[in-house]
């Protein structure tokens, strides 16, 4: 039997990896994902267990080589997105990290800042990261990333509130976009705080 799941997760490490677990659970294994759906065949309950990491910060050489890193532990690596953007022939800026992974472009990493790590359950937790330093610097590198998604909400919402009371004429709604762009940045703010407390509470280990 297949089955198909439309989903979109803000949380998109944690809450994502505990949604492909329970569905391990119930005996369904991941074979395919899109921007929004994620298509699952049968298998044996709790056959599969499943890991997902971000790595929208690595460039495209580091990209393709942790990737093969995985695949020759084993693993079944699929990749992600985490924004809806469904054009093709794109760049984008990453400013929360470094060098030639400040660019993503397409073909190349855009849309694809998610590796999903899948592995036969062998009744051992399933985890990519184990040394406290190593966590620090991925929670981090997560802290950024949301920090900077609720900037630019932020920005986008004021410039939306500016409009509004300005001969500027952006949208038709104003006050709606105003809403939208203002709730994304609150969301990626307490996103960004949860990671931040995270990465803190590693360094101190």
């Amino acid at each position: 039997m297949k089955k198909i799941a439309v989903r979109y997760f803000f949380d998109f490490t944690e809450k994502q990896e505990k949604w492909l677990n329970e569905m391990a659970a119930r005996g369904f294994r991941l074979v395919r994902c899109g921007k929004l759906t994620y298509k699952f065949e049968q298998c044996a309950p709790d056959e599969y267990q499943y890991c997902v990491e971000f790595v929208g910060e690595k460039s495209y050489s580091k990209h393709k080589d942790y990737k093969k890193f995985l695949e020759g532990l084993g693993y079944h690596v699929f990749t992600k997105n985490i924004n809806l953007n469904w054009s093709v022939g794109k760049a984008r800026f990453r400013p929360w990290t470094a060098g030639a992974g400040k660019v993503a472009t397409s073909p190349g990493t855009y849309n694809k800042e998610l590796f999903i790590v899948e592995k036969k359950n062998d009744g051992k937790p399933f985890e990519l990261h184990t040394d406290t330093e190593d966590l620090a610097a991925y929670f981090k590198i997560l802290r950024n990333t949301y920090l900077n998604g609720a900037i630019a909400g932020i920005a986008v919402a004021v410039l939306f509130a500016v409009s509004i009371f300005t001969p500027l004429d952006l949208v038709k709604y104003p006050w709606l976009a105003m809403a939208v762009f203002g709730l994304i940045g609150v969301v990626c703010a307490v996103f960004g705080v949860k990671h931040a407390n995270i990465a803190k509470r590693y360094k101190e280990q």
